[in-house]
């Protein structure tokens, strides 16, 4: 059996750390998941940036001092979690939103027949997009002092011509400064891609609410529905590294026509 050197702690070694009653868990992580920390700073500050390849495993288990198996743990755990995508014979790359595989990965609306694939991209309408001051609500969410400068766009997107889901999103102003209605209509790749290549603000995850609604007047005629057919409402917060939360999206979707699906594991 081999021993890897320990990773550095956070006090040194002469002391100990003070209790904490109320911990139900001691305050340790197993090696692997420090050198998933690791990949994720470099990942967050840019050294390897959506699209590149990441060092080998054996690279990076010299550069942490640490065995191959552990590594390769570590980049199995950001694997699942869409961080990094491993191709075989190639090496492992950045995950990026311009990927088809990864396109579909927060829109979980399909048709009732086939699926994303077999219906083809969206076409997509932008209604407004404007900066205003955030509200209480808006600034709480996305971690800004209420005034802040926040970004608002509201589009459509219609298959087969049939509008199906309307949007309203919430950006921080600072990171997506230039972002405009013209660029958001000329660009013809997924938004979470734009964020990514145009903005460096990549999407990692997301908490999701959802509810059933009915319409009011500008919802139904930006879906061209009757006021008494329901609507899917889905609330999505979209956290970047480090937790931090980037957007709010509203989302309603028509259903007579298309259901939410997710696969569970």
């Amino acid at each position: 059996m081999t021993h890897e050197p320990p990773m550095n702690l956070p006090f040194p070694p002469t002391e100990t750390p003070a209790l904490d009653a109320s911990a139900l868990t001691p305050a340790f992580s197993p090696l692997y998941q420090q050198i998933k920390g690791l990949i994720l700073q470099s990942l967050q500050t840019g050294e390897w940036k959506p699209g590149e390849s990441i060092p080998s495993e054996i690279e990076l288990a010299g550069r942490y001092r640490v065995s191959q198996g552990t590594v390769r743990k570590a980049i199995d755990e950001l694997a699942s979690d869409h961080l990094l995508l491993r191709r075989q014979g190639k090496g492992t790359f950045v995950a990026t939103h311009t990927e088809q595989h990864v396109q579909y990965r927060f829109l979980k609306l399909v048709p009732d027949q086939g699926n994303q694939n077999t219906e083809g991209p969206a076409q997509r309408t932008i209604v407004d997009c404007k900066r205003l001051r955030a509200t209480a609500e808006i600034a709480r969410t996305l971690a800004l002092r209420a005034g802040d400068s926040v970004l608002q766009v509201r589009r459509v997107l219609s298959f087969a011509g049939i509008p199906t889901i309307l949007e309203d999103l919430w950006l921080p102003g600072g990171p997506f400064k230039g972002l405009s209605a013209e660029r958001l209509t000329v660009y013809q790749g997924p938004m979470y891609g734009l964020f990514e290549t145009e903005f460096g603000v990549r999407m990692v995850r997301a908490d999701e609410k959802i509810r059933a609604v009915l319409p009011d007047a500008s919802q139904s005629e930006l879906l061209q529905i009757p006021a008494s057919a329901p609507l899917l409402s889905v609330e999505r917060v979209a956290y970047t590294y480090n937790d931090t939360p980037m957007e709010l999206r509203r989302g309603f979707y028509r259903t007579d026509t298309h259901h939410y699906r997710n696969a569970l594991s």
